[in-house]
C-alpha cells in the first residue's frame, strides 16, 4: 500500500473511528490516543492484510473494536467519594451480626454432635471435608452425607 492510500484511509475513517470510539463512551483525550493507536496497529499489520477477502475498512473496523474492549480490559476506573458517601454506619450492622450469630448458635445446638462437628471443622477451621471426616473417624462418602442432611437442617432451623 502507498503512502497516499495510507493518507487517504486516515482522512476517510479517522473521524469515523473516533466516533465509533467516543459512542462507547471513552473520554476525549483517551479517545484521541487510542485512534492514534489503532492506526499504528492498521498500518503495521498491512502486511497481514488480504485485499482480495476484505475492504481496508473492514480490516481498520476489527482493529478497532479489539482496541477498544482491550482499553475497558486493562483500563482502571476509579471514582472519588464526597465526605457523606464516606461514612459508613456499622452500628446496625453490629446488631445484625450478632442477632445472626446468636440464631445460628442456637441452630447448631440442635443438629446432633457428629452433624456439628463437621460443619464447625469445615466451616470455622477451615479444613476440608475429607480431612475433618479423618478426624471424626468417618468415612469421607458418609460425611458428604451427614454434612448435606445438617446445611438442610440448619436451613430449616435458620428460616
Amino acid at each position: 500500500m502507498t503512502e497516499e492510500e495510507k493518507t487517504q484511509i486516515f482522512k476517510d475513517y479517522s473521524a469515523k473511528v473516533l466516533g465509533y470510539i467516543r459512542g462507547k463512551g471513552i473520554a476525549p483525550d483517551d479517545a484521541e490516543d487510542l485512534r492514534s493507536n489503532i492506526f499504528v496497529k492498521f498500518y503495521s499489520s498491512l502486511e497481514n492484510f488480504d485485499p482480495s477477502k476484505s475492504a481496508p475498512s473492514t480490516w481498520l473496523y476489527r482493529i478497532t473494536q479489539t482496541a477498544v474492549i482491550d482499553f475497558f480490559r486493562t483500563k482502571k476506573h476509579f471514582a472519588k467519594l464526597n465526605e457523606e458517601m464516606v461514612f459508613v454506619d456499622t452500628n446496625f450492622d453490629n446488631v445484625l451480626t450478632n442477632e445472626t450469630l446468636t440464631e445460628l448458635g442456637q441452630a447448631l445446638m440442635r443438629l446432633d454432635d457428629r452433624e456439628r462437628a463437621l460443619i464447625v471443622l469445615v466451616y470455622y477451621d477451615g479444613i476440608t471435608l475429607k480431612e475433618a471426616a479423618e478426624k471424626i473417624n468417618m468415612s469421607y462418602s458418609n460425611s458428604k452425607l451427614v454434612m448435606k442432611k445438617a446445611l438442610s437442617q440448619l436451613k430449616d432451623f435458620l428460616k
